[in-house]
């Protein structure tokens, strides 16, 4: 095993910059906030670590990538920030449609069903998805131009690899694009702590590449690419302080608010409507159980966080 080590002056150039003008809007944020951040170029810190390689096939090793930093992220002119007619984040449960798995064609429908308020909108499906047929399967995929992704939970489930499982393709069919019988009677399988967990993971770090945050390459985080699920646990459900400050720069939030908020969606366990049949329709307003057992740790993580921002 080996780990990506950055020098504390990489690590600060890449949380700062040298920009002048970022430098100051940086020493502007709370000061609570920047002894947080600060932590991501203390070497002794233990909220934010490197990023811990496994095998050769990891993602960062199997797909070099150039490292975003704070600067390119802003002065990146296809940045994407919700504006006040922009500002709705769509998450659409998908069935059939068509019983199609290529991404593409998936995306396009979305891209045509995308409301006019929404900044992103995103399916969520337990079909297994692929680029193309030839292609191994992907967690997920989403287009930063056009604000749309879609990502499957299909390999998270318990059941996956039986035979009996109910999320697998079969016959191909041909729908219109005003057919809404695609979001009917998708496939929704027990959910557990883990599949909870490993559906967060994906989901915000897709929505993550839509606000215009790429693979993170400097500690570890949330935005880290993975090639297969075990890496994808290895990562952290958390931001890095530099992927931290990128997505406070696109949305605007106090970190202390969001921290706070974060804490009481998993003490939140008022959604436990344990009963649910197998088909759903679109319409239905369904409350699935939320099991946070999984999410225990990091919750114990935030809170650590929370202590050195409010010191």
């Amino acid at each position: 095993m080996q780990t990506v080590q950055h020098s504390e002056q990489t690590l600060k150039t890449a949380l700062t910059s040298k920009n002048p003008t970022l430098v100051s809007q940086y020493e502007k944020l709370d000061a609570g906030e920047r002894r947080l951040l600060n932590k991501a170029f203390k070497p002794d810190n233990d909220l934010f670590g490197p990023i811990t390689l496994h095998s050769e096939s990891d993602w960062i090793i199997s797909h070099p990538e150039a490292p975003q930093d704070f600067e390119e992220f802003f002065s990146d002119p296809s940045g994407k920030a919700p504006s006040p007619e922009k500002r709705s984040i769509y998450i659409q449960c998908i069935g059939s449609l068509g019983n199609t798995r290529i991404i593409r064609h998936i995306l396009r429908f979305l891209k045509k069903k995308k409301p006019r308020d929404a900044f992103c909108i995103v399916g969520i499906t337990m079909i297994d998805l692929y680029p193309r047929d030839s292609w191994n399967f992907v967690f997920g995929q989403a287009s930063l131009t056009d604000g749309v992704g879609i990502f499957s939970f299909a390999r998270y489930g318990s059941d996956f690899y039986s035979s009996h499982y109910e999320g697998k393709v079969k016959e191909l069919q041909r729908v219109s694009s005003s057919d809404y019988s695609i979001f009917d009677n998708y496939y929704v399988p027990e959910v557990t702590s883990i599949l909870l967990l490993h559906s967060c993971k994906t989901l915000t770090h897709e929505i993550g590449h839509i606000f215009g945050l790429r693979h993170c390459q400097w500690l570890a985080c949330l935005m880290q690419g993975s090639y297969h699920l075990e890496e994808a646990d290895w990562c952290p459900l958390n931001l890095c302080p530099i992927c931290l400050c990128k997505l406070q720069c696109a949305v605007g939030f106090n970190i202390i608010d969001r921290y706070q908020a974060l804490v009481r969606w998993i003490d939140d366990e008022s959604a436990n409507s344990p009963g649910l049949s197998r088909g759903h329709s679109w319409e239905d307003h369904v409350n699935l159980p939320k099991s946070v057992e999984a999410f225990k740790e990091w919750k114990e993580w935030i809170i650590r966080c929370l202590a050195v921002v409010q010191k």
